[in-house]
């Protein structure tokens, strides 16, 4: 035996939505909501003579009207379609991401050579310093052992 059907209505302030679905679950899908309207109170079961017979004649449908008005149920227009997107990146997607590589690569080539100059010259420093620090201790070492 088929389920009996109810008719169940929300509304989102400007438009009433109306369908008549066998349960609330069935109801909440066909408006596509991901939250319990019955729960907030945002959806109720109806039995208003005009809604009852409007959604019967097209169960499973949602039906809609401008809010609070006794005007006609028209279908719900399903949502449009998003145009399908091209299978890969476009050629100038592509060109972007290569010169993007390009700069990229010059940057470290860049980043390298500036730090190998900067180790050579640290080197350098070093080699100074531990020439002169050698110089300097042989001249202490010197004036220690040098009597009074």
């Amino acid at each position: 035996m088929a389920a009996r059907l109810k008719v169940f209505v929300t509304s989102d302030g400007l438009t009433d939505y109306v369908v008549a679905a066998s349960s609330k679950p069935k109801a909440l899908a066909a408006w596509g909501s991901h939250q319990d309207l019955f729960k907030t109170g945002l959806a109720r079961e109806t039995d208003d003579p005009a809604l009852v017979k409007a959604a019967m004649k097209r169960p499973g449908e949602v039906l809609r009207r401008p809010a609070g008005t006794r005007g006609e149920l028209a279908k719900l227009k399903p949502a449009k379609q998003a145009a399908a997107k091209p299978a890969g990146p476009s050629k100038a997607a592509l060109r972007k991401v290569a010169d993007l590589e390009k700069k990229l690569a010059e940057l470290d080539a860049a980043h390298a050579a500036a730090a190998a100059k900067l180790e050579s010259q640290r080197a350098a420093l070093t080699a100074t310093h531990a020439a002169r620090r050698s110089k300097l201790e042989a001249a202490l070492s010197a004036a220690r052992r040098a009597p009074g």
